[in-house]
């Protein structure tokens, strides 16, 4: 049985975004309650009733949210321009190698503005 497991989480973090043209309101500094889904996704092993167990999931992405929470994004190394794209491969370079059945990083902005990251398809 092939399933996708979610876990979530959220940090405050406030950031600029220095791509953007001069005048746009992203430019200056300003802050988001970010909301983090991280899937998995794969076959259930014979003889098993679950993919992984969810704190699996939390003890990988639990230093990443402390890295995150309440600090400029800007200032943290990969980050110097941290849109929600970036913000998403970020996270992902990070879980994808010891958490090898991680299929998608959704980042929440905003309630009404998201962004999903699937790796690099080679």
């Amino acid at each position: 049985m092939r399933v996708q497991l979610t876990k979530t989480i959220t940090f405050e973090a406030a950031h600029h975004l220095p791509s953007f043209p001069e005048g746009h309101k992203c430019r200056r500094m300003h802050g988001h309650s970010f909301k983090v889904d991280v899937n998995v996704e794969g076959e259930i092993p014979e003889g098993q009733y679950h993919l992984i167990d969810y704190s699996v999931i939390m003890q990988h992405i639990e230093p990443l949210r402390v890295q995150l929470d309440h600090y400029c994004l800007n200032e943290i190394e990969g980050l110097e321009n941290p849109t929600s794209e970036m913000i998403a491969k970020w996270i992902w370079d990070r879980l994808a190698p010891d958490l090898p059945l991680l299929s998608e990083i959704v980042i929440y902005e905003t309630c009404t503005s998201r962004c999903a990251y699937r790796g690099e398809r080679g």
